[in-house]
């Protein structure tokens, strides 16, 4: 059922930077050795060219606290609407320092920080993957759902996915 394609090098970099950067929004985990381990929304900011994704925090809040504690982090990414996904293990890094924070910074984030990317409770993270795993449609969500239901239909096996590992 699917096919398997496994990434590396540009090309990885560019199927990371383009489903993370279309989903925008993952379920940022903490503390992954405990049960349950921690786990919020967050809002991606970017992936860069070496692979990093980039997001803006509180620099008081729990998953900081956490990250400085243990920085292994997952991040999992979801598009329901075009069976898009990205399961990413990494390592985290906060930033605190203002050159970061003004490279990095969104106007949009002034809704959790009153006085901008001069709050004092700004910081960076940056998650550095060390695996990636992405499973998504070959020919878009209409297409796939077409498959889907000839399949049903003809007993025949549908190929409209893909998956597979990414080496960043």
């Amino acid at each position: 059922m699917g096919n398997y394609k496994n990434l590396s090098n540009e090309e990885a970099i560019a199927k990371l930077k383009k489903l993370a950067e279309d989903i925008k929004v993952c379920m940022f985990c903490t503390e992954l050795t405990k049960a349950p381990f921690s786990t919020r929304p967050m809002n991606l900011q970017e992936v860069d060219a070496a692979g990093n994704l980039w997001f803006i925090s509180g620099a008081d809040s729990d998953k900081n606290f956490e990250i400085k504690q243990d920085d292994k982090v997952q991040l999992l990414f979801a598009k329901l609407s075009s069976s898009e996904y990205l399961n990413i293990y990494g390592h985290a890094h906060i930033y605190t320092d203002q050159s970061t924070i003004e490279e990095k910074w969104s106007p949009m984030a002034k809704a959790w920080f009153k006085d901008g990317k001069k709050d004092p409770n700004v910081s960076i993270i940056r998650v550095q993957p060390e695996y990636v795993y992405y499973w998504d449609t070959k020919d878009g969500m209409m297409v796939s759902l077409l498959k889907i239901a000839v399949a049903a239909v003809t007993g025949k096996q549908m190929d409209g996915s893909i998956e597979g590992k990414i080496s960043v």
